[in-house]
């Protein structure tokens, strides 16, 4: 097929925009020949058991899924009753960018909670956990955090660890959405395990659509008492890939060489270049105007605009509007960003706010 979009186009919209890496595609190749036992009996799958017991250790089980959503809403559901709520941020892709998923397909109801950074913290957990008993109040009985944020702020595993300490003795499980979870590993420079099991996290979604995949996120349970009925819940809610082995062969792909960890540092890289060549810009005179408003600290850079800027940068590049009220707009890197990219979308951003 003769490709129908310009392949040399760079967006920094979101690491949705970026292709399959050619190491995944390699995979999902390598797998196709033959056949395999379906719905997940297959020898792919049984393998990519094995890489999440090594990543997070022994005892833990992955259930591969489609996409983010889906690993977020089957994954909440199974770890709650049917009267049960969470506590999110209230920026939290489950609270804003899931279509009211949580609350629809899952009956959930998400009890959220302003944060200027997109973090939540044992003192923010405390201003929707209460009423335990009150039967005209949903039960808080699950926090989810976000890692890296929607904002694109870090946790630290010490700030997970005070807030699975805050919250276990009260009850409470927590979910960890790890849409970005590999761009934090990265950021971090620590296992996965480290910021995840070790630090008290129950069910992980594992992300890997905006890491390089083509489509391949999993549920990992990492305690088994926090969840059940997965193996039920994935089917009932669409979820169940009846030619896994394709799933899973994209994230044995990712795990095995620590291609997530490579493909995460050169976004996160990218993002952290995409900073500073502002900030020299702004240093020396060859960008005006532009402020940022969260740290950088993975693989998107958020900053404010003087008016008008936005859309006459769109022009060039692609990306979103995260506040239009506060001209605030969202600039994310990908596993595929280069450096010249970066380069030109500097110098057409400091055209555009010095020509004023």
């Amino acid at each position: 097929m003769t490709p129908l979009h310009d392949t040399g186009i760079r967006s920094f919209a979101s690491d949705n925009y970026s292709g399959v890496h050619p190491e995944v595609l390699a995979a999902i190749g390598a797998a196709n020949d033959g056949h395999q036992v379906a719905y997940g009996d297959d020898l792919y799958t049984a393998h990519l058991q094995e890489l999440f017991v090594r990543q997070f250790g022994e005892g833990v089980e992955a259930f591969p899924v489609f996409n983010g959503t889906g690993a977020n809403v089957v994954g909440l559901q199974s770890m709650l009753p049917r009267w049960g709520a969470v506590v999110a941020a209230t920026t939290a892709h489950i609270n804003v960018d899931e279509g009211g998923a949580p609350e629809r397909v899952a009956g959930i109801k998400i009890l959220g909670v302003p944060t200027d950074d997109g973090k939540l913290t044992p003192e923010l957990i405390d201003r929707e956990a209460w009423g335990w008993g009150d039967e005209h109040r949903a039960q808080p009985l699950v926090v989810s955090i976000t890692q890296t944020t929607e904002l694109g702020t870090l946790y630290t595993p010490d700030e997970i660890r005070a807030i699975a300490d805050h919250i276990h003795p009260l009850g409470m499980r927590l979910h960890l959405d790890g849409a970005r979870i590999s761009n934090a590993a990265a950021a971090l420079d620590l296992p996965l395990r480290a910021f995840t099991r070790d630090a008290g996290v129950d069910v992980v979604s594992f992300g890997g659509t905006k890491n390089g995949a083509l489509g391949a996120e999993a549920i990992v349970v990492l305690e088994p008492a926090a969840s059940t009925g997965l193996t039920y819940l994935r089917k009932l809610n669409m979820q169940l890939g009846s030619k896994m082995r394709f799933i899973s062969a994209q994230l044995i792909a990712l795990l095995e060489d620590d291609l997530f960890l490579r493909n995460a540092r050169h976004a996160n890289a990218m993002a952290a270049k995409l900073r500073a060549d502002v900030e020299a810009g702004l240093a020396s005179g060859s960008v005006a105007g532009v402020a940022f408003t969260q740290p950088t600290q993975s693989n998107g850079v958020f900053a404010s605009l003087p008016d008008g800027i936005a859309d006459a940068l769109r022009e060039s590049f692609r990306f979103y509007d995260w506040d239009a009220a506060k001209n605030e707009v969202r600039w994310m890197c990908s596993f595929d960003t280069q450096p010249a990219d970066v380069d030109a979308f500097v110098a057409e951003l400091g055209r555009l706010t010095t020509a004023r």
